[in-house]
């Protein structure tokens, strides 16, 4: 259980969110559903700007990504992750995006110096809410996986 930060005037605006409130939980549930991203025995609740997420994910990659998908919203402070996972490996190393950043800068700075074609871990590892390696944005919480 980890309890993870996000802008909360950053990210895809849903429908009844405002930088002062997330939106409720059945916009969150859609969010997830466009990105094809489940739980079994997903419940979301939001208070203001914190949501919490509880149920049981089929891998940790699934739980981290349905916080992302979540939290990657406008009015989402934090994300209480209280999801269960049924196959456990590393956690993924969570990154605000920041002005100027590319994949391929990120991935040099967390992978190390000529490690920038890495950058396709990265993407492939916030697939499907990003739907091109340059489309990103400040502010926006990526999975930073380890190396393979």
């Amino acid at each position: 259980m980890s309890l993870i930060s996000f802008l909360k005037n950053v990210g895809e605006k849903l429908f009844g969110a405002s930088e002062a409130q997330a939106a409720t939980p059945d916009e969150l549930q859609k969010e997830l559903a466009k990105h094809a991203l489940s739980a079994d025995n997903l419940t979301i609740t939001v208070d203001g700007d914190k949501v919490t997420v509880s149920g049981k994910a089929k891998s940790t990659e699934e739980a981290e990504k349905i916080v992302l998908a979540l939290g990657n919203t406008v009015g989402v402070a934090s994300v209480e992750n209280k999801l269960e996972v049924e196959q456990a490996a590393p956690e993924a190393v969570m990154y605000t995006v920041q002005k100027g950043d590319t994949l391929w800068k990120i991935a040099e700075v967390h992978y190390g110096k000529g490690q920038g074609a890495k950058y396709t871990q990265i993407f492939e590892a916030n697939t499907p809410m990003l739907s091109h390696p340059d489309k990103i944005y400040p502010g926006q919480v990526l999975r930073i996986p380890p190396l393979n």
